[in-house]
């Protein structure tokens, strides 16, 4: 009941926050965007609602975390520095229960916004396209919310371990940054830089299979890019220069990758608690 509470608060709160809304609602026009464009720009015919659907997985992987991270890394950092987590914690609510009310409640804002942009991502295609293509939406769809909800969970981490909101917000631009525009460019990535001291300096061999697995576990972008790969058809993933699954090792196999991509939904929550258990409220 204490996190049912916790939770019904901080909704209310975070609800009067006007950029939480409108970082989410940019979500929706941006698949609205990217489906015109593939509408528009099929000259070979009928335009397809696969690369749509990939357009709008692509879109999941840089602007979702975007929408969660924002969303949620001053739920505990903002009430610890302005004093008000005191009084939270002075009635029947244990600290754990903070934790956990804050992650039910941004993560409720969250789905809020997914589910708006799934919305208007079905009536397209719907109204589209030939095809509806409905596993692959559905998968895509439930793939992007655990996505979310992981960097949801990675924001509360850092909110609970952070005393201020200056510190709140570097961290949570820092690991934006480290996974997400840093990820995207192969040349720069972490990996890429791995990769060259582990084979290129250290002359080990490490198989490139064994790197994305590195990746995917210290990268919850990576997770949620290799796990689509199994939702498109063989054929679509092999034109676009993607490995096929039966060419992978079976710890880069999509499905391990959505397995590791939960795997970022609660270990980040169980970090924060344990950090703010022991945190000191001055």
């Amino acid at each position: 009941m204490s996190v049912r509470t916790v939770a019904s608060k901080d909704f209310l709160d975070a609800r009067r926050a006007k950029i939480v809304w409108s970082v989410g609602v940019h979500y929706p026009l941006l698949i609205a965007l990217f489906f015109l464009q593939v509408r528009l720009g099929s000259v070979a015919g009928p335009p397809d609602l696969l690369v749509a659907l990939w357009n709008m997985a692509f879109v999941g992987a840089v602007f979702v975390p975007a929408i969660a991270l924002v969303a949620t890394y001053l739920a505990i950092a903002g009430e610890r520095e302005s004093g008000s987590i005191k009084y939270l914690l002075s009635t029947p609510v244990s600290r754990r229960d903070v934790v956990l009310g804050k992650f039910v409640s941004r993560a409720s804002i969250v789905a809020a916004s997914l589910v708006l942009g799934f919305a208007v991502a079905a009536i397209l295609a719907v109204a589209w396209f030939e095809s509806l293509h409905a596993a692959v939406f559905v998968k895509i769809a439930a793939l992007t919310t655990v996505y979310a909800l992981a960097y949801v969970a990675v924001a509360i981490g850092i909110s609970a371990a952070t005393a201020t909101r200056s510190r709140a917000m570097a961290g949570a631009l820092g690991f934006y940054f480290a996974t997400n525009l840093v990820t995207l460019n192969d040349d720069i990535s972490g990996l890429a830089g791995l990769e060259y001291v582990l084979n290129d300096v250290l002359g080990l061999g490490i198989g490139a299979d064994l790197i994305q697995f590195v990746g995917m576990v210290t990268n919850p972008t990576r997770a949620y890019l290799v796990s689509t790969i199994g939702v498109f058809p063989d054929g679509m993933t092999a034109t676009m220069g993607l490995p096929r699954p039966d060419e992978l090792s079976w710890y880069v196999q999509p499905e391990i990758a959505a397995v590791i991509l939960v795997g970022w939904l609660l270990v980040p929550i169980v970090l924060g608690v344990r950090r703010f258990d022991r945190a000191t409220l001055s």
